[in-house]
């Protein structure tokens, strides 16, 4: 499933960046649940730079669920204000900093860079800033912008895995249940998109900007 220095037996370390608290389980929920099947985990870290009390703990729930397999984890959601994300640049970069110097991953998820909302677009470059030598993919978010682009790598989804994505996403999430598009409609019509353009049925799809062999 992926290529080059991560197949080997040593445990994965990895890094899952999210502006908002469910940016991560929509756009690489998929694949992780994937990869908790598929290889040795070392250490999680998940981290959410925006929140209030009540998203604070349903993203501390969701995170759970999706991590309730793994050792050694941590799951951090900060108290950033949503939407203002740019300008609180300095604390956010100062995190980076923080993650950078206790952590090294092996893979790092986070935002696309060409993502239209200002708070993904800030995580997705303080990452390509903070870290220089790793696989990073970005993952996309359906929205009202219209701002999908054309990825270049695909992850295939078993078809219990996207329900096991999707109902995560539904329980825990009970204060966006309300907006026009969080329902299941929307979290499967992404992924069967992309399925198709991979030859499959289901498929979260990501941008790698830079691989090194």
């Amino acid at each position: 499933m992926l290529p080059f220095k991560l197949q080997k037996k040593e445990p994965l370390n990895l890094l899952l960046l999210g502006a908002h608290c469910d940016d991560i389980e929509i756009g690489a929920g998929g694949t992780l649940l994937k990869l908790l099947q598929e290889y040795q985990i070392g250490k999680v870290k998940w981290v959410v730079f925006t929140s209030d009390e009540t998203r604070k703990q349903e993203a501390l729930e969701s995170a759970g669920k999706f991590l309730s397999g793994v050792k050694e984890k941590e799951i951090t959601v900060l108290s950033n204000r949503d939407g203002f994300l740019p300008t609180q640049t300095v604390q956010v970069k100062e995190h980076f900093e923080e993650i950078k110097k206790a952590f090294v991953p092996d893979l790092i998820f986070t935002h696309y860079r060409n993502d239209r909302h200002q708070d993904h677009r800030l995580v997705s470059d303080l990452t390509w800033n903070t870290w220089r030598n790793h696989l990073i993919l970005e993952y996309e978010i359906p929205k009202y912008d219209g701002d999908l682009g054309i990825p270049n790598f695909y992850v295939t989804l078993e078809e219990d895995i996207l329900k096991k994505r999707n109902q995560i996403l539904m329980d825990a999430f009970v204060s966006q249940q309300s907006k026009h598009w969080f329902d299941e409609n929307t979290f499967s019509a992404l992924p069967r998109l992309r399925g198709m353009e991979s030859a499959s049925l289901f498929a979260e799809a990501f941008y790698a900007r830079k691989v090194v062999l």
